[in-house]
Parts: structure tokens; sequence; C-alpha cells
């Protein structure tokens, strides 16, 4: 199989609470989520720029979306400095479960915390 340039195109984060998690997810990026019904399915789009053809997500309500802090790890991308990012998650309703960590300087740092509705999702930044 040839190389791509992203090995991840798309992430959906479940949910139960629609209404929790958007306010959850819009404060600790400090936006305005855009949302959508496609299909039988409630969205909520993270922050990205539709124009670069980049890696994006929702929040998503609907049948078969179960948050859990048990299946895949997710990493959100935590802007320049993460700190910006983990510094609003228990403001906003969550809990920090690991504080920003180094990992290498060349790969920069990560973070964890547990949002309202139990997934346990990874922020990533350089710096």
């Amino acid at each position: 199989m040839e190389k791509m340039t992203n090995s991840v195109n798309w992430v959906e984060i479940p949910v139960l609470n629609f209404e929790r998690a958007k306010e959850f997810y819009s404060r600790i990026y400090n936006y305005e989520m855009y949302e959508e019904t496609i299909g039988q399915c409630r969205m909520g789009f993270l922050p990205m720029e539709m124009e670069s053809q980049g890696v994006g997500g929702a929040i998503v309500q609907g049948s078969g979306y179960t948050p859990s802090s048990l299946g895949s790890k997710v990493y959100l991308n935590g802007g320049k400095d993460l700190l910006t990012v983990l510094n609003r998650v228990e403001g906003a309703g969550g809990d920090v479960l690991i504080h920003k960590t180094k990992i290498t300087d060349e790969i920069g740092y990560y973070a964890s915390f547990e949002d309202t509705e139990g997934n346990h999702i990874y922020l990533h930044s350089k710096e």
C-alpha cells in the first residue's frame, strides 16, 4: 500500500448528552460548535480549517455511539501549547487525567482528560 499523508481521516467521539458535550468542547476550545443532523446522528464538529483538507472530527449522538474510557485513544490537536485547552477542562466539567507531559523534543507533549461523557481523550502539541 502507498504511504498516505495522514493515517487517520476522521474521528467521532460518542456522546450520550449532546448539549452537555457540546458545551464542554465549545468551552475547552473557546469556540461556537457547529452542529448538524446527518441520517440518524446528531453531530457537533470540532474546530478545523475546512479548506486545508486536514483531519477532522465530531462529537456524535446516535444509535451505536456509547462513550467509553476503554476504546480507541484519540489525540486531539492542542494547538501551539496544549495547556490552553487543558486549563479549561475542569471549568467545563471534565477531569484532567494526565497533566502536560513531554514525549520527546521532536514529538512534543501530550495530556489526557475525561470529558463530561466519560470518554478518555488525549491532547497533543509541539510546545
